[in-house]
């Protein structure tokens, strides 16, 4: 297959010349998810132009810096949607020079197909090729088919860095609009059920740019002692469940969040003694990449294929091995509550903070600062056969409990939250009420210098509380993190 369709090679041009389509106040639906996908060399002639400002930027997660960086220094992006995590347009965020509205990570596209939004005037996606059918994606699906599917007009980059060989592993799958909306039929993780390329008219494309500048690479911190007796705490829990029959052998798939302790409690799989298990989640990050090698998982569908630089250039070299054992698919349909509910997933997520009746906080540092997003937390916790949020106890070297009275912003309410792990130990808050699992949460998985602490301001909130069924004491409930912002420290 040829990158680019002989009936198409008229609309080549240069970026510079692709990034004139684009005008001040215009909403640009961008495809990639987690760094992975992204167009870059548009991007960066449109910083470098500064011709048109006040952009809304669509993205169904995360993007590089030639996105979330240079347009943000540029003064370019005034708004964003949705998750995000480069620390130039988290600081604007904060600073409230550029506006962004989080979304759950399926309801993106959702809403993107109901046009409830402003006008998609322009997708722009980086793909490994286009012909007269249409896009065929890189490594992530995100919102493309919902930028491609909505917008005015399409800018394509054709991003040769990335092999050719990636077209067949994408499933595109059209769901339509309510009420006649399609039922998907994914009943396993390898189910394929629509197209492997985003259907796209030839006369709807102004314009292809063929590129050579890579993704950036996925970073994570190194696995700790904590980190793995997290993981080995899940994988307790998951046999402690299968030995009493609760699950099967070969339990349901899994999905896992992205990042430094999912990766972490993933790797923990490869010695547990599991094969033949499969994962259906937003990312294939690198302990996931390396278990399909170990035979461990069979198979993978995700969003994103998000690498190291070193595993990245594995998983290229050797892409026909993995060509048949990875599904690439739009995140409506990774994160739809259908199939989530259907396929019985085991959810692991990472929080920021959890307090003593279960309630998550995934997105806000002491309730006001935003950190990346919500993401597809949401859609999987409530939606999961078995709904997991794993954390270290402490973090900044022990000045900040993760296990607090009560969250300073809710993202996962306690009735979506089934399980809490720490390095410390296990909660099961099945069938528990509220009382029950402030004491489960706190014997178990909070960190023992808070331990005496969170035990104190239950006690006095069941004894002062008015109501005894969720008792607080409102004037402590979130005394903690006022003490961290006055001292430096959540301890007494």
């Amino acid at each position: 297959m040829e990158r680019v369709a002989a009936s198409l090679k008229n609309k080549l041009m240069s970026a510079e010349q692709a990034a004139q389509f684009i005008k001040t106040g215009m909403m640009i639906g961008v495809s990639g998810f987690t760094s992975v996908g992204y167009p870059k060399a548009v991007p960066l002639a449109l910083a470098k132009s500064g011709h048109a400002k006040d952009l809304t930027i669509c993205v169904g997660a995360a993007v590089g810096d030639e996105i979330d960086g240079a347009l943000v220094r540029a003064g370019l992006m005034t708004r964003r949607y949705a998750h995000q995590s480069h620390k130039d347009l988290r600081n604007a965020i904060n600073a409230g020079t550029v506006a962004y509205s989080d979304i759950h990570i399926s309801h993106l596209p959702m809403n993107m197909n109901q046009k409830t939004g402003p006008n998609m005037d322009i997708a722009l996606v980086e793909c490994v090729a286009v012909t007269e059918e249409g896009l065929y994606l890189a490594a992530s699906g995100g919102t493309a088919d919902a930028a491609v599917r909505t917008a005015d007009k399409v800018i394509v980059e054709v991003n040769q860095t990335v092999p050719i060989e990636m077209v067949g592993m994408h499933d595109i799958f059209e769901i339509g609009l309510p009420p006649h909306a399609r039922v998907i039929p994914i009943t396993k993780p390898d189910d394929r059920v629509g197209t492997p390329y985003i259907p796209c008219a030839p006369e709807k494309i102004v314009a292809i740019v063929m590129t050579d500048r890579e993704d950036e690479p996925q970073k994570f911190k190194p696995t700790t002692p904590e980190t793995t007796q997290i993981g080995e705490n899940v994988i307790r829990f998951l046999k402690g469940e299968i030995a009493a029959g609760r699950l099967p052998e070969n339990p349901g798939p899994i999905q896992s969040g992205v990042g430094s302790v999912g990766n972490a409690v993933l790797s923990c799989l490869a010695s547990s003694g599991f094969k033949g298990l499969s994962m259906y989640t937003e990312v294939m990050q690198d302990a996931a990449f390396g278990l399909i090698e170990q035979g461990v998982f069979d198979f993978v569908s995700a969003s994103s294929i998000a690498l190291t630089a070193e595993n990245r250039r594995r998983f290229y070299e050797n892409i026909d091995f993995f060509h048949d054992k990875i599904i690439v698919r739009p995140q409506e349909i990774t994160n739809h509550p259908e199939i989530a509910r259907r396929l019985g997933l085991i959810a692991l997520n990472t929080p920021i903070e959890l307090d003593i009746y279960g309630n998550v906080n995934s997105t806000h540092i002491m309730g006001t600062k935003m950190m990346n997003g919500l993401g597809g937390s949401g859609d999987f916790a409530r939606n999961a056969r078995i709904s997991i949020f794993a954390t270290e106890s402490i973090a900044k070297d022990g000045k900040i409990s993760c296990v607090v009275p009560m969250v300073s912003h809710v993202d996962q309410t306690e009735h979506d939250v089934a399980v809490i792990v720490t390095e410390q130990g296990i909660a099961d808050l099945r069938w528990k009420t509220p009382n029950e699992r402030a004491k489960l949460i706190i014997e178990n998985c909070a960190h023992p210098d808070y331990r005496p602490m969170l035990r104190e301001y239950y006690e006095h909130a069941y004894k002062t509380s008015a109501g005894k069924q969720t008792p607080h004491d409102l004037t402590q409930a979130l005394s903690w993190h006022q003490r961290f912002l006055d001292t430096g420290t959540m301890k007494l």
